[in-house]
């Protein structure tokens, strides 16, 4: 049974940092893809960071040097550190995981997978 929660986001300036967490089932976490998509409003879903179960990790051009995805398996845990932030960066970000080898991050917004609720992250100019 797969399950994902959250927590992090909120408002910050342009230029700030924010960091997500999202703890995420046993069996999930050890063998499943895991990553960050965003939605901004009236935009299209977008895939921004995957990270496989052996650590290998793919960003999105949009983010990269940007946004540091990790792992802490004593937590079974995920986190997205967000740095140099910009109003584009503006949305609603979901954690999600996928079955091994079956997305890249170009797909995983359309990708079958599965995600929490998702959490706002607002940077504003």
């Amino acid at each position: 049974h797969v399950q994902l929660a959250e927590s992090g986001g909120g408002s910050v300036q342009a230029g700030g940092s924010l960091r997500l967490s999202c703890t995420v089932s046993p069996a999930t976490y050890m063998s499943y893809q895991l990553g960050w998509f965003r939605q901004a409003p009236e935009k299209e879903r977008q895939g921004i960071v995957l990270i496989d179960s052996d650590g290998t990790t793919h960003y999105d051009e949009s983010v990269k040097g940007r946004f540091t995805i990790s792992k802490d398996n004593a937590k079974n845990s995920l986190y997205l550190q967000m740095n140099s932030l910009r109003p584009e960066d503006t949305g609603m970000y979901y954690c999600a995981a996928f079955p091994p080898g079956s997305t890249t991050v170009a797909r995983m917004a359309v990708a079958y997978g599965f995600w929490d609720k998702g959490t706002q992250v607002t940077v504003s100019s």
